[in-house]
């Protein structure tokens, strides 16, 4: 990784974000050049800068990815862009689909022109597992982003720039997220309260999701999906696991608080995919994540599925929650507990 990011200048859209803000905390230590942190909110900007202890080679540029025209500015003699700006809320993505489509889909494709204009080396953006045959607005803005960038080589011409994307299941510690929700209500005195006890999710720790994107960096030829092979966790054990890791922190008794069941709301599945069973067919596996290939263009040279090296080929068969093969990495509430209790910094930092 030090000779991917050494001496380069780097864009993060959304930066100020939790995935974001993570992504440029850890590539401080591969001495860039420069970051730039591209985002719309000058407190998290002030937040950020000072949780940097001012680091010199951190630039703050207020924007949207909305606004071509600023983000060409923002982009000028950058070498990597992370494209992590995004909506990522399910019930807000239903409620307001015309903005889901301004940020996550225009705002996408504001990234890859920009990109292709200022000659930029590599694109990585940040998706989700909702993208996997989609059923909410989040999911299907989110599969439409990577759909944009799988089709850059129609548009890019003798350009050189690279582009993939990284599909993320849950990530621990992220603000706005199931968990610091949870940790609220538990601090109240309950109630929890569950959409539906029998959900299931992938879940990744903030480590984990930053791991991938530098090793999808690092991997990428061109236009993939990088997917992190995640535990799965069922919502109901995750609440049962909070009340006992958290309960006694705020001075309540676990058995003092409740679990409601609210029921299921607008966009929510019970099971989340990784990968859609007709992608399985374009799809390649490695130990510890899979990777979906690009589909051709009749003037495209295919890569060879030996360039990734320990990559196979892999079953045509959806990767779900819900899948047999799957069910050997749904975690036990002890393990819960324990993935918790490893990632507690990030957690308190996400609690609203």
């Amino acid at each position: 990784m030090l000779n991917e990011f050494k001496g380069k200048r780097i864009l993060v859209t959304g930066g100020t974000g939790s995935i974001g803000f993570n992504i440029v905390r850890q590539l401080l230590q591969f001495e860039p050049k420069q970051i730039r942190i591209f985002s719309r909110d000058d407190s998290k900007q002030f937040q950020a800068r000072i949780r940097l202890d001012n680091d010199p080679r951190v630039s703050m540029l207020l924007g949207d990815v909305r606004d071509k025209d600023r983000l060409r500015m923002a982009m000028e003699g950058i070498d990597i862009v992370f494209h992590a700006a995004a909506l990522k809320h399910v019930l807000g993505s239903e409620n307001n689909p015309f903005e889901a489509v301004k940020t996550n889909v225009i705002g996408t494709q504001n990234v890859i022109e920009c990109a292709l204009e200022n000659k930029v080396e590599k694109v990585v953006g940040i998706s989700t597992d909702k993208a996997a045959d989609p059923t909410s607005v989040l999911g299907c803005t989110k599969l439409l982003a990577e759909k944009l960038m799988s089709s850059t080589l129609n548009y890019k011409g003798s350009k050189q720039t690279r582009f993939c994307f990284v599909r993320f299941g849950n990530v621990i510690g992220t603000r706005g997220s199931v968990i610091p929700l949870f940790c609220r209500q538990i601090k109240q005195g309950g109630p929890i309260t569950l959409t539906d006890p029998g959900m299931h999710r992938f879940f990744m720790s903030i480590d984990q999701a930053v791991n991938l994107i530098f090793r999808a960096t690092e991997t990428m030829k061109d236009r993939e999906v990088f997917i992190l092979k995640m535990p799965i966790i069922k919502i109901s054990d995750l609440a049962q696991a909070l009340i006992e890791v958290y309960a006694p922190k705020y001075g309540y008794e676990p058995a003092a608080i409740k679990i409601k069941d609210i029921g299921k709301i607008n966009g929510e599945r019970m099971h989340e995919k990784l990968v859609g069973r007709d992608e399985c067919f374009n799809a390649l596996e490695m130990p510890e994540m899979f990777i979906l290939k690009p589909f051709l263009n009749v003037t495209d040279t295919p890569v060879q599925d030996d360039e990734y090296p320990g990559a196979k080929r892999i079953d045509p068969n959806e990767y779900s929650t819900e899948t047999l093969e799957l069910q050997k990495n749904l975690l036990t509430r002890d393990q819960i507990v324990d993935l918790l209790k490893r990632n507690e910094a990030y957690i308190e930092e996400s609690i609203f």
